[in-house]
């Protein structure tokens, strides 16, 4: 049996990355998968998300209306199974809960002692239990021979009280309901991203007081070496290599010189499965696992891709694709079957939101809008005859096509035919006296909607338009309008008579004269107009190139390459929110790399507006 654990940073992400869900979850060939940081909330949680073939999911999203919460965090459990509705697979679990409070709505065996009741929580007020669980941070599954907490621990930053208390409250429930599963002979797996780097050897900057973190020490409080129940397994089996890390910085491109931490673990404690009477030489670890990897091939950066580490220059210019985490994977051995049983009530299969049964009131809303604009549009094309005197054109394949996706017919009274009568003697009329009548209009609302574009880019240009050259284009449409009007002229000046046959020939039976002439009028038009934008467009190219100049003088160059510095803005609420700052743009690395950023720091003059 395989488990991974696989901060995703985004689920939607990942599986447009893979180009499905399928493939994202057949890449790593495992049977239990367990994603952390799915970005989900519960309202956007599609089939496609989490539903594929061979697969059963259990998942859970935050319920916090909290700013900044909303459709943050989330966990998501994968059971690969050949059977979900009967199976003996381990893999399968026999139970599945939502949090590990207890009061999140829960899947549960007939049993009076299922291993997902509350207990063991007086302590905590309701308040605190469900503050912990509203989050969507933890999925337990019971597979009978263990139970699997997929967990994504909270991160608090050193001056963020409130979030420090939250995560302090956090681990403290999840320990009480650790301790109360293994004092009922329950063996034990917390997989996930815990953000905690429990070791010096885990971190790539860690400092003097790196053990003093009160986090830190819970959970080195919770390993057997220190007294505990637990084994990290991945040090268990490396006990003494370095950087082996999850997790890297996204902004400062951390990961190109390998100097992340790692924070995504697989805990496990019990003893081991065999029925023997004398056990002290074994455990868990050393009968049934078999190996425990950093699997560093779903890395974002691949040297490959870039043959010189040091020419990264930060910032948003370079796209590393995929997670800034890490999957760890654990191979188990030496596992057997248990009893058959179904698929518990958990599953997102036996979710009914997730199939569409519930809708929201906007998209009812905007299901009944469109159908009353198609039936009004039907309705309005319906009594349009040639008999009827048309006082506003109207434009039916223009109009009714779009909103209604079809072209309605009516009958040989009518003015609107099947495309097969267009060849029969009797309609042939019809057509030619409702054709031009379409016709203009069609044309009418062409050149309307020409103006209202002209005039809408001329009141306000993207900058893209000021560096935009004319082309050759505007000169062809000039000379092809006076060829045009040659073409149409008289060798000779025509008198009064013939200017009147002349006029009323030109109205009455060929109008199509008249929509080329104002055609070219329109074309001539916008052909001034395209020789103002140029002159506008080489004033702001010439200013445009003096700002740049400015501000790359303005740039300062980092003492430690010479190199231009990249700008960066202060996101941390405090009294320094909004304020800009200039730092080296090489990737972040120890500093003992020359080629890695040197470290150089300066405050620019004023703050960013971009508050």
């Amino acid at each position: 049996m395989k488990i991974v654990t696989y901060n995703v940073n985004g689920l939607r992400q990942r599986i447009s990355q893979f180009g499905s869900l399928r493939n994202l979850l057949n890449s790593f060939d495992a049977d239990i998968i367990c994603f952390q940081e799915t970005k989900l909330s519960r309202q956007d949680v599609t089939a496609d998300l989490v539903m594929v073939d061979g697969y059963e999911s259990f998942f859970s999203c935050t319920r916090t209306s909290q700013k900044g919460r909303t459709g943050y965090s989330g966990v998501i459990t994968f059971c690969r199974v050949k059977s979900a509705f009967s199976s003996t697979e381990a893999a399968l679990p026999l139970a599945a809960g939502e949090g590990f409070t207890g009061l999140m709505c829960n899947s549960q065996t007939s049993e009076d002692k299922s291993p997902l009741f509350i207990e063991d929580l007086e302590d905590f007020s309701k308040d605190e239990l469900f503050s912990v669980d509203s989050e969507g941070r933890c999925v337990v599954t019971d597979h009978g021979h263990f139970v699997l907490f997929n967990i994504y621990g909270p991160r608090a930053g050193s001056d963020d009280t409130e979030r420090i208390q939250f995560k302090q409250i956090f681990y403290r429930i999840l320990q009480k309901r650790l301790e109360s599963l293994l004092h009922q002979g329950r063996r034990i797996f917390v997989v996930g991203d815990l953000n905690i780097a429990p070791f010096a050897i885990d971190r790539c900057d860690a400092g003097p007081d790196f053990d003093n973190n009160e986090f830190r020490k819970w959970f080195k409080s919770m390993l057997i070496e220190n007294g505990g129940h637990f084994s990290d397994v991945f040090r268990a089996k490396y006990p003494d290599k370095s950087d082996a890390f999850t997790c890297w910085s996204q902004s400062t491109g951390a990961e190109v010189f390998n100097y992340g931490s790692r924070i995504d673990h697989i805990l496990c404690a019990g003893s081991c499965l065999h029925k023997l009477d004398d056990l002290q030489c074994h455990s868990f670890i050393r009968c049934h696992v078999k190996e425990c990897e950093i699997m560093t091939q779903y890395k974002r950066f691949k040297p490959e891709s870039m043959p010189s580490a040091h020419k990264w220059k930060g910032g948003k210019s370079v796209k590393l694709e995929g997670s800034d985490h890490a999957p760890v994977i654990l191979t188990l051995k030496e596992i057997p079957e248990v009893s058959l049983h179904s698929t518990p009530s958990l599953s997102a299969r036996y979710v009914p939101m997730i199939h569409g049964v519930q809708q929201t009131l906007v998209s009812l809303l905007m299901k009944r809008r469109v159908s009353d604009s198609c039936k009004m549009a039907h309705s309005d094309i319906s009594v349009v005859s040639t008999s009827e005197r048309i006082e506003e054109p109207i434009d039916i394949i223009g109009s009714s096509t779009r909103e209604c996706d079809f072209l309605p017919n009516k009958d040989s009274e009518g003015s609107i035919l099947e495309p097969n009568k267009l060849s029969t003697g009797s309609s042939l009329e019809t057509v030619s006296k409702s054709g031009s009548v379409y016709k203009k209009s069609k044309i009418q609302k062409c050149n309307e909607s020409k103006k209202n574009t002209r005039n809408s880019q001329s009141s306000q240009l993207s900058l893209k338009s000021f560096f935009q050259k004319s082309t050759n284009l505007d000169n062809g449409i000039k000379d092809s309008c006076i060829g045009f009007s040659n073409n149409q002229a008289e060798p000779s000046q025509p008198n009064s008579q013939s200017l009147e046959n002349s006029t009323v020939f030109d109205h009455s039976s060929s109008p199509v004269h008249d929509e080329a002439n104002a055609a070219c009028v329109q074309d001539l038009a916008e052909l001034n107009d395209s020789s103002r934008k140029e002159e506008k467009s080489n004033v702001a190219s010439q200013e445009w190139q003096r700002i740049q100049k400015l501000m790359q003088n303005s740039i300062p160059l980092c003492k430690g390459h010479k190199e231009p510095c990249i700008a960066r803005v202060v996101k941390k609420q405090g009294a320094n929110f909004g304020r800009r700052f200039y730092v080296c743009a090489r990737a972040e690395g120890p500093a003992s790399n020359p080629e890695a950023n040197c470290g150089y720091f300066k405050w620019a003059t004023s703050k960013s507006n971009n508050k």
